[in-house]
């Protein structure tokens, strides 16, 4: 099973102001509409990204509706052994119908 984060409690860790990675692996033009923060790696640039990345600190990666951070989570876990990974369930989009409805959609 992939492990998942959904919007709300993506929220409720940032409220908390837990010590999270935030990975939009969405493209730039994507980014630009609407955005967690965090930092931004297309996916086709994962696997050159992957070293750099912290393996401690638990990670969130995030796209349009969970399927390209899906690909993302489970490219890092099977071929760099990341074990500290979360998928944002449904995207940004979700996080727009379910946390902030101002937050823009495409």
């Amino acid at each position: 099973m992939l492990p998942e984060i959904t919007p709300q409690q993506l929220k409720e860790r940032l409220d908390r102001q837990e010590p999270l990675q935030l990975i939009d692996v969405r493209e730039p033009a994507e980014w630009a509409i609407c955005n967690l923060g965090g930092e931004l790696i297309p996916l086709a640039d994962i696997p050159k990204a992957a070293p750099t990345l912290d393996k401690e600190i638990p990670t969130v990666l995030i796209c349009h509706h969970g399927f390209r951070s899906a690909q993302a989570l489970m490219f890092l876990q099977q071929r760099h052994g990341f074990t500290n990974l979360l998928n944002l369930k449904g995207g940004v989009h979700a996080w727009a119908e379910e946390v902030d409805p101002a937050f823009p959609v495409y």
